[in-house]
């Protein structure tokens, strides 16, 4: 599917096109300049591009947020990824969209916020800036992620094996897991030997492989010496890296925030890994996706 919808933006610069849709601000389609399409073009096994996650990441214990006294209905990564964003600009190289609160969210989530999400190309990379403000008078809790599936493998042929991350520094650190959703107490191993981790799908036969505050702000992913990309974030801490066995993406996260910790059942904004925006604040975090070439 290369859109949802026709409402849709193409941006393109030498190295790189991209397309976005109006529908959860989302990018649906990264393509080379041979035209080698990069994005998991979405499918049975997960029918999403690169869903913009949006007031929270992961999940809610009960799927309840619950505030002064309240609980309010909000699923698995927030609602912005299912709702229609406007458009603010739209430029050959560029384009920003927009979503603010409404009757609507706030039946979901009370509070006042405007979420804006831009896209821009040049050379061979694409920026994604989400930017929150906070137009109310209270404390705005919230959390923001990026979550592209990107071909696994990333040219026909190659067998998935082939494939590493390289992240900018060792992570030797034990990653995190979840389990109904719910982030557990309990660390594991991480499978990453010094900056490498060797993919495979049983990896993820656990769901998501989680790295709370990795060290690296960068990754390359692809097969050493062939078709590979990076991807870099700034203002984000965690990074979260998914799949479904059998299917053929894999998701490179950068999160500001994670799924609720299994024991915690307590007042929202006291929910850890949230941002805590004060009122008139704007929060900006910026994630990139660079193809370094375009080798058959």
């Amino acid at each position: 599917m290369a859109q949802k919808g026709a409402d849709a933006h193409d941006i393109k610069a030498p190295g790189i096109a991209a397309r976005i849709a109006a529908h959860g601000a989302e990018l649906v389609s990264l393509r080379s300049p041979r035209g080698h399409e990069y994005l998991w073009q979405a499918g049975p096994e997960w029918p999403r591009h690169a869903p913009v996650l949006f007031p929270i990441v992961g999940r809610l214990r009960d799927d309840r947020l619950r505030w002064r006294g309240r609980d309010y209905r909000m699923t698995q990564h927030g609602f912005a990824r299912d709702r229609q964003f406007a458009w603010v600009e739209r430029r050959p190289h560029s384009c920003e969209l927009a979503l603010a609160d409404d009757a609507q969210t706030r039946a979901l989530y009370p509070f006042a916020f405007r979420f804006e999400v831009g896209y821009a190309v040049a050379d061979a990379t694409l920026s994604v800036t989400f930017t929150v403000v906070n137009t109310g008078d209270d404390i705005l809790p919230v959390s923001i992620g990026a979550h592209p599936g990107f071909a696994w493998p990333l040219r026909a042929g190659l067998p998935k094996e082939a494939h590493v991350l390289e992240f900018e520094h060792d992570e030797p650190a034990p990653i995190r897991r979840v389990a109904g959703g719910l982030l557990q107490a309990e660390t594991f191993p991480t499978p990453i030997e010094g900056r490498v981790l060797r993919l495979r799908e049983d990896l993820f036969a656990a769901d998501a492989v989680i790295l709370d505050h990795p060290s690296s702000t960068s990754v390359r992913y692809g097969v050493p010496g062939g078709p590979s990309l990076a991807v870099a974030w700034e203002g984000f801490r965690d990074l979260g890296l998914w799949m479904v066995p059998g299917a053929a993406f894999l998701c490179i996260e950068p999160w500001r925030g994670h799924a609720s910790p299994a024991a915690f059942d307590g007042e929202f904004s006291d929910k850890p890994g949230l941002m805590l925006v004060s009122p008139g604040e704007r929060r900006v975090a910026v994630h990139r996706v660079t193809i370094p070439s375009d080798v058959n």
